[in-house]
């Protein structure tokens, strides 16, 4: 049986997925380095540093990032969409190191490029598995007839 192609407003909404995510946690990196520790001892700092502008910034790009997950998921399989934000990992590393100037050593370079190879590997597959004959005929769960008493 062959698989449906995506259609290109579905790579869209994959590309907003791997995109949103590593933006998101770099504004919220960037908008965390000024600011002192934090303690859940304190919930007053936690919510004051959701109001700094690049912390703001980031959780509307993980707003953006969850809607567009989600969206992904109604249409194809967590074992498709989770590898395509993996992606993500590589936008991180690229932010981290020239926007945040973080050090990133060659060992943490090398474990990307072994995620990203591996996602590679798993890309290959189709979008939307078909259930198996033995999941289609499984029983569905009983609806209850009576009403329990209270």
């Amino acid at each position: 049986m062959a698989h449906p192609q995506l259609k290109l407003s579905q790579y869209a909404v994959l590309a907003l997925t791997a995109i949103c995510a590593p933006l998101g946690d770099t504004c919220l990196s960037r908008g965390m380095k000024p600011l002192p520790p934090i303690s859940l001892a304190h919930p007053g700092q936690l919510i004051a540093a959701v109001f700094t502008p690049w912390i703001a910034a980031g959780i509307a790009l993980l707003i953006g990032f969850f809607a567009s997950y989600l969206t992904a998921l109604s249409w194809a399989d967590l074992t498709y969409v989770l590898p395509a934000t993996a992606f993500g990992n590589v936008i991180v590393a690229l932010l981290s190191r020239f926007w945040l100037h973080e050090p990133i050593s060659l060992a943490r370079w090398a474990g990307i490029l072994l995620i990203t190879v591996g996602v590679g590997f798993v890309a290959q597959g189709p979008s939307r598995t078909e259930p198996t004959q033995e999941i289609q005929q499984l029983p569905e769960a009983a609806e209850p007839t009576e009403a329990v008493p209270r």
